[in-house]
């Protein structure tokens, strides 16, 4: 089913000369009755007042992803190993800054997939949409290229020192 979001002419008429009528003054007029805190807590979406609560919203988004998604559990437990052999086979800085990133890549791809796989759900609910399917999938299949270039990227870098370590015993 494909949803059509056309505006009828007398609405879209209504809508512009409402917003047309509102002039500078009257805008200016609004600012000085209200502070930009009241605006805000008056919007229908709420915005974090502080930068605490901001983090604190990440961090809900975090734990969500680590709670409900196997593959981003599975994305930090081989981020820590990985940084894990990197700090133990003293790896160069610049080498743990590439996998650092490389993983934290991966990692910020899954919660995307994640945004996206709920926003795809949202939309259209218990129904099966050909275009929900394609989104999903290719959400998923930029993780898992990520997740197989970091895995090169942590193998080129780590593998060396190991390999040095292990048969120098």
């Amino acid at each position: 089913m494909k949803a059509d979001f056309k505006m009828s002419q007398s609405s879209a008429t209504s809508f512009f000369s409402s917003a047309a009528a509102l002039r500078q003054p009257q805008i200016a007029q609004y600012a000085r009755e209200k502070s930009p805190s009241e605006i805000r807590n008056s919007s229908a979406w709420h915005i974090a007042p502080n930068l605490f609560q901001s983090f604190k919203y990440a961090w809900a988004g975090i734990s969500y992803a680590f709670v409900t998604q196997r593959n981003f559990r599975i994305h930090t437990a081989m981020t820590a190993t990985a940084i894990s052999f990197g700090l133990f086979l003293h790896v160069t800085a610049l080498g743990m800054a590439i996998v650092a990133l490389t993983c934290a890549l991966v990692m910020v791809l899954e919660l995307l997939n994640t945004a996206l796989e709920s926003v795809v759900d949202l939309t259209v609910g218990q129904s099966y949409h050909e275009l929900a399917k394609v989104a999903k999938d290719c959400a998923a299949g930029a993780v898992m290229i990520s997740a197989l270039a970091a895995v090169l990227v942590a193998g080129f870098i780590i593998a060396p020192p190991l390999f040095a370590m292990m048969f120098s015993l």
